[in-house]
């Protein structure tokens, strides 16, 4: 049976719409979707080809520490 792995995504929506998807764990991974549920799927596709370039090329990935909202006085 596969091993699970936790993936950090984050999720924005930009003024038409449309669904914006990163996972910070790997330089450059982003997709999107015209639905969060379309977003989804393709941020799992854009995850999997990151993981498996990443095994290919034998490169270490960066370790996701976590989120913090940062407050600035605009």
């Amino acid at each position: 049976m596969p091993r699970s792995t936790h993936f950090p995504v984050i999720i924005e929506q930009d003024k038409d719409g449309v669904y914006i998807v990163s996972c910070p764990m790997f330089q450059g991974c982003h997709s999107y979707g015209y639905t969060l549920e379309e977003a989804m799927d393709n941020i799992r596709e854009a995850i999997q080809a990151c993981r498996d370039e990443m095994i290919d090329t034998s490169e270490a990935s960066t370790k996701f520490i976590g989120l913090r909202d940062l407050e600035l006085a605009l």
